[in-house]
């Protein structure tokens, strides 16, 4: 039997981030099923509008380098017509966008049009963040502009899919979830206290992880001074900050510098590369988020691959993918004292609830490890049956 064509534009290696990873399990996910196309950029944002210092994965370990085409410059119109006009050269049963950033509005919309005689009905966008964390009114027009010719929808939280059915009513919105990002695992009979030492710890602090790019909304200064606090009761507490700064990283140090908390902090403002990864969870007691706004997160992915509980503002899709004092511990809201009190609720029910046991249970039934059943209703209902 001949396998449903389906085309996937977007980010994979050398890309790095979660988006690129994400897509790659995608494909990793569908390929025993179907002839998976994958349509990559060659160029992802001007250097200009990018605040870290590489957009490529530097990673010696990568959890695939599967073959992509990288054909598509998202700021490049002729290279619009060139990707459109492959598309329709190669027939592909469904059409895949994915959809994570307003800035790719005048790309997407623009291909997606370009096509759109032909692939009428077989146009779906999966739609990881439906507007940025710190949208203004421009991404709002550009996000309207980029999912016109968009028939259907995926989704990987309820806010998304409540986002979805204001902004292109009565379009059907199919969802999931992301993957467990547990591909890097650490080493068997891994020396915890050891591996503390090396990273400038000692084998009984209490570390508190930080993980992934700083950004205002991900609320690291909210952390830090909640952190001023809880250093005062337990000596042994220590705060592991790891991640590359897209903030000016100074305004945090302020705060360090503030409470004269420096000798209790760990930051390394780097991008992680994957063989590093584990190191920094294998170290932490637990991952605290304070965020101010968020849809889904790939750290809290990422954690509950290591089964590291994570303490975080139930805002977003967070509250979806933790089950409040079994899996994590939810705050109502993002300020000092709600941080404060989430910690000191995880230590307490610490000494009664198997937290790691509980994520191992959850990871083992999440939506994304059938998403290839999923994308075989898409295909029925868009195309129709094989």
């Amino acid at each position: 039997m001949t396998k449903r064509k389906i085309t996937i534009l977007g980010p994979v290696y050398p890309y790095r981030g979660g988006n690129a990873l994400f897509v790659s399990h995608l494909y990793e996910k569908l390929k025993p099923r179907f002839d998976v196309d994958m349509l990559n950029y060659k160029l992802l944002y001007p250097s200009l509008l990018f605040p870290g210092k590489t957009q490529f994965d530097v990673s010696k370990a990568h959890y695939s380098t599967l073959p992509s085409q990288r054909m598509v410059n998202s700021i490049g119109p002729l290279s619009w017509l060139k990707t459109a006009n492959y598309i329709k050269k190669t027939k592909p049963d469904l059409m895949v966008f994915d959809w994570w950033q307003p800035f790719f509005g005048p790309c997407h919309r623009a291909i997606s049009s370009f096509i759109r005689k032909e692939y009428k009905g077989r146009i779906l966008f999966m739609t990881e963040n439906l507007l940025s964390h710190e949208a203004r009114i421009v991404d709002k027009t550009l996000t309207k502009i980029g999912l016109k010719h968009a028939d259907a929808f995926l989704a990987f939280s309820d806010i998304v899919v409540e986002g979805l059915n204001k902004l292109q009513p009565g379009k059907p919105v199919y969802k999931s979830s992301l993957p467990i990002f547990d591909w890097f695992k650490p080493e068997e009979n891994q020396n915890v206290a050891a591996l503390k030492k090396s990273m400038g710890f000692q084998p009984d602090d209490i570390v508190l992880l930080f993980f992934g790019y700083i950004r205002k909304y991900k609320g690291l200064d909210i952390l830090l001074e909640a952190f001023a606090q809880m250093e005062k009761t337990n000596p042994k507490y220590k705060l592991l900050v790891a991640g590359e700064f897209y903030d000016n990283e100074e305004n945090y140090r302020a705060i360090i510098d503030k409470h004269g908390i420096g000798d209790k902090i760990h930051m390394v403002n780097r991008f992680i590369p994957n063989e590093e990864v584990a190191n920094y969870f294998e170290v932490s007691e637990v991952v605290v988020q304070p965020y101010r706004s968020a849809t889904q997160s790939g750290i809290l992915n990422i954690a509950q691959g290591y089964y590291k509980p994570v303490i975080a503002t139930k805002v977003g899709g967070l509250s979806e993918f933790i089950d409040h004092e079994q899996t994590g511990i939810l705050i109502e809201e993002a300020t000092p004292e709600a941080v404060v009190r989430g910690v000191e609720s995880y230590f307490k029910l610490k000494e009664t609830v198997n937290f790691p046991a509980n994520i191992k249970r959850k990871t083992e039934d999440i939506a994304f490890n059938t998403i290839d059943d999923l994308f075989e209703q898409i295909l029925d209902d868009m195309v129709g049956k094989a």
